[in-house]
Formats: C-alpha cells, sequence, structure tokens
C-alpha cells in the first residue's frame, strides 16, 4: 500500500482565502476538507447530509436558531441534515470538515461567500 502522511500544517500553508474549503483526502464518497475561517458565515443548511466540524486552531462558533456551539481547538461538532446554521469566528481559525463529496459550503443558498467546490491541494 502506497499511501502518503497528510501534513496539516503544511497544507493550511498552500491557501490563505477565507471560507473556501480545499480538498486535502477522500475515503469512499466522503471528502475531507480544510478550511480558514474569520468573520461571519452565512445561515445555510445540507438538505441531504449531516456535516462534521473539527478545529484544528483557533475558536469557532456555530449559531442555531436555537443557541449557539462553541468549539475550541481538538473539539468537533456534527450538524445533522436539514438543520440551519451559520458558523462564525472572531479571528481566524483553522478547521477540518468531513463531508461527502460535491457538497457545497453554503448548502441551499446562494451567497457570495459560495465556494467552488472540489479543489484539491
Amino acid at each position: 500500500m502506497m499511501s502518503k502522511v497528510i501534513n496539516f500544517k503544511d497544507k493550511f500553508t498552500k491557501f490563505t482565502e477565507h471560507w473556501s474549503p480545499r480538498v486535502i483526502a477522500q475515503m469512499n464518497d466522503y471528502q475531507f476538507k480544510l478550511a480558514k475561517v474569520e468573520g461571519e458565515f452565512v445561515w445555510h443548511k445540507h438538505n441531504d447530509t449531516d456535516e462534521v466540524f473539527i478545529v484544528i486552531e483557533g475558536l469557532l462558533h456555530i449559531e442555531f436558531r436555537d443557541g449557539t456551539v462553541t468549539l475550541e481547538s481538538g473539539e468537533m461538532f456534527v450538524i445533522p441534515k436539514g438543520v440551519e446554521h451559520k458558523p462564525f469566528a472572531k479571528s481566524e481559525c483553522k478547521i477540518m470538515l468531513i463531508e461527502p463529496q460535491g457538497v457545497v459550503n453554503t448548502g441551499t443558498t446562494d451567497s457570495e461567500l459560495t465556494a467552488q467546490n472540489d479543489v484539491w491541494i
């Protein structure tokens, strides 16, 4: 088996944009994506899939219509499909997302923050 070790620190040096997930690996139909986030995102939901947020570095807040979850480095949270949410970070935060291939970062919401999909680094 010939696999390559994936170094998160190295991968994070390969892009600067915020809210633009980059694919670093794929397992079956699921992609592992890294993103740098800062400021406010948009309210959105994913009707067909759960979404996993893992904080690598920093502090991430995920707002829901009935409250907010705060994640620190080394923590993760699963958002069930169909649940509307809005991530935000007061300062730059580095995260990993795990979701099926083809999932658009803004879900069912059209936004200027909608990122190109399937961008590998």
